[in-house]
C-alpha cells in the first residue's frame, strides 16, 4: 500500500492506496502547535493502517521549479530543492517539506516519494514560460510555472479509459473550484496554463483576483503596503470580491454578475488556449465547480459555440460524464479529480524503475 500526503500549512490530508485503488482517508484540519509531527501518527491512526503495511509514502509538492519536474524519491538533494522552490511557494513548499519530516521522524527505513503540482507544465515552449523581462529578473525564478498539473496529468492519464477513446488531440482542461485554471494540452502534453509565476493568475477565482495590471498591482502596493496587496489579491478578491462569496451556490441565487464574471474570464482564457493548440477537439471539465455546477458550465460552453461546441442540455444538468450532443463537433467530459491517485501511481512507477516495487 502507498499512502499519499498532502501536507498543507495548516492542515495534513492523508489517503491510502491498494493497487490504484482508494482504501482509507484521513484528514487533519487544523495543526496545532506541535505541528506536522504530532498529527501525522494521529491522521495515520484514523486510517487504520499500520506503517509496517505501507511500501512507500509519497507526496504532493507544489513547486518544484525548474529542476524538479518528474516524480522522484525524496532524498537529501531533492529535500534541498524543494526548500530553494520556498521563496516561489512560501506557504506551500515549507509545509510539504514538515510533511517528509514527519514520516522520516515516525518510519525513517519508509521509502519516500514526491510528486510536483508545477511539473506538468514543464513541457510548455520557452515563449509561453518567459515573461518580457531583463535576463536577471528571469533568471531570479520571475517566469511562468503553471499549477494544477497533478489535476490535469491525472486527467490525461485517466480520461482515455473512462472515455473508451483515444486521448484527444487538442484538449481544453479545465480545473474550476476555489482555484482555477485552463490548460491547454496537446498530444497529452500542456503546451499553455492560465496560471503562472503563481496561482493568482489567469481566471477569476474564489478568493484570487485573478489576471491584472502589473501596474494596477504596483499602485495596490502604493495603497496598502506589499503585504496588504497580497492580501487583498489573494484572499479579498474574486468572486468573495465581486459577490460576497466563493460558493458558487449563494452566488447563483445573490451575485449573478460575479458568476457572469467567471464565466466571461473562463471563456475569454479558453479563446487564448485554443490559439496555443491550434484548435480544439475536446474540453474537459473537473474540480469542485467543473464537475457540479451545471449552470457555469453551460455559460462557459455556450461562450464556446463558436468553436462548434453543443451540448445535451439534459446530459450537463445531470452532470453526466459525457456532456456533447451529437451535433457536436467537440467532445465534452466532465471527470472527478483524482490527484492523490495519480501521485500514488507516480510512485508506484517511480518504484518500478527502481526495481524496488
Amino acid at each position: 500500500m502507498i499512502l499519499v500526503v498532502n501536507a498543507g500549512s495548516s492542515s495534513l490530508k492523508l489517503a491510502v492506496f491498494r493497487d490504484g485503488r482508494e482504501v482509507a482517508r484521513a484528514q487533519v484540519a487544523e495543526i496545532a502547535a506541535d505541528g506536522h509531527r504530532a498529527a501525522l501518527p494521529k491522521a495515520l491512526a484514523e486510517t487504520g493502517v499500520a506503517l509496517g503495511d505501507l511500501a512507500a509514502v509519497a507526496h504532493r509538492v507544489v513547486h518544484g521549479g525548474t529542476g524538479l519536474v518528474a516524480p522522484c524519491r525524496v532524498t537529501e538533494a531533492v529535500m534541498a530543492g524543494i526548500a530553494a522552490c520556498v521563496p516561489l511557494a512560501p506557504l506551500h513548499n515549507p509545509a510539504n517539506l514538515e510533511g517528509m519530516r514527519a514520516v522520516a521522524a515516525l518510519a525513517p527505513d519508509l521509502p519516500q516519494y514526491a510528486s510536483f503540482d508545477t511539473a506538468f507544465h514543464a513541457t510548455n515552449p520557452a515563449v509561453a514560460l518567459r515573461y518580457a523581462i531583463p535576463q536577471a529578473a528571469h533568471d531570479a525564478g520571475i517566469r511562468r510555472y503553471g499549477f494544477h498539473g497533478l489535476s490535469y496529468a491525472a486527467t490525461v492519464a485517466g480520461l482515455p479509459g473512462l472515455t473508451g477513446q483515444a486521448l484527444p488531440r487538442r484538449l481544453l482542461a479545465a480545473h474550476l473550484g476555489n482555484g482555477a485554471s485552463l490548460c491547454a494540452i496537446l498530444d497529452g502534453a500542456s503546451v499553455a496554463t492560465t496560471m503562472g509565476y503563481s496561482p493568482l493568475d489567469g481566471l477569476t477565482m474564489g478568493s484570487r483576483s485573478g489576471a491584472i495590471d502589473g501596474n494596477a498591482v504596483l499602485r495596490l502596493a502604493e495603497l496598502h503596503g506589499i503585504a496588504g496587496a497580497g492580501d487583498i489579491l489573494n484572499r479579498q478578491s474574486g468572486l468573495v470580491a465581486l459577490g460576497g462569496s466563493n460558493d458558487m451556490r449563494i452566488l447563483h441565487k445573490t451575485a449573478p454578475f460575479a458568476v457572469a464574471h467567471f464565466a466571461y474570464w473562463a471563456v475569454r482564457h479558453a479563446g487564448s488556449m485554443i490559439a496555443a493548440m491550434g484548435g480544439l477537439d475536446a474540453i474537459v471539465f473537473t474540480g469542485g465547480i467543473g464537475e457540479n455546477d451545471h449552470v457555469t458550465r453551460a455559460r462557459i460552453l455556450d461562450g464556446l459555440a463558436f468553436m462548434g461546441v453543443a451540448y445535451d442540455a439534459p446530459a450537463n444538468r445531470q452532470n453526466a460524464r459525457a456532456l456533447h450532443d451529437a451535433a457536436s463537433r467537440v467532445a465534452i467530459w466532465t471527470v472527478a479529480a483524482a490527484e492523490e491517485r495519480h501521485i500514488a501511481d507516480e510512485a508506484r512507477q517511480v518504484m518500478a524503475a527502481e526495481g524496488t516495487l
